[in-house]
């Protein structure tokens, strides 16, 4: 299970940059199109993390803050490809995704 989550963000991350950059090219429908798919891996990611979550026998703070900054991770991508698809502003959210992502990493 933790190859398939690895995967799975892995693949997120991908598509985050995919579809940000057609979305600022102007070519919505592949952008569209991809962004559905990425809002299938996040529930890949859900899944296999919820797995892991419970696999484990005794659940510490790390766990937790762990889970938060998963989740916290996945809400400033969806932040970040929405708003990049009506053209607002998105440094913020690049912040606080590559924030999140490093305390779920370490």
């Amino acid at each position: 299970m933790v190859h398939l989550h690895i995967t799975a963000w892995v693949i997120a991350f991908i598509l985050l940059f995919v579809v940000s950059s057609f979305y600022k090219q102007g070519k919505a429908k592949p952008g569209k199109i991809l962004h559905m798919i990425l809002r299938l891996d996040y529930l890949l990611i859900l899944y296999s993390g919820g797995d892991l979550f419970a696999s484990y026998a005794n659940y510490t703070g790390e766990l937790f803050i762990k889970v938060i900054a998963g989740i916290w991770t996945i809400v400033a991508i969806e932040m970040i490809t929405v708003r990049t698809n009506k053209g607002k502003p998105t440094k913020s959210w690049w912040i606080q995704f590559v924030i999140a992502a490093l305390i779920a990493i370490i």
